[in-house]
């Protein structure tokens, strides 16, 4: 489960899911595109251990 943050509720529907489509209709679809993208990495980002695990060879 990803940690949401303040702001975020711009990026996500009632449900949790992600908003492809710009909020505003004037607003350019790459850019916004890039933004979900930017957001969905840091939600990653978040969600990696604390803990360093170590592989036994």
């Amino acid at each position: 489960m990803s940690i949401l943050r303040p702001g975020d509720d711009k990026f996500h529907y009632s449900d949790g899911s992600h908003k492809w489509i710009p909020p505003n209709p004037d607003y350019d679809q790459e850019v916004w595109d890039e933004e979900v993208r930017q957001h969905k990495l840091a939600h990653l980002k978040n969600e990696r251990p604390k803990v360093r695990i170590q592989r036994l060879v």
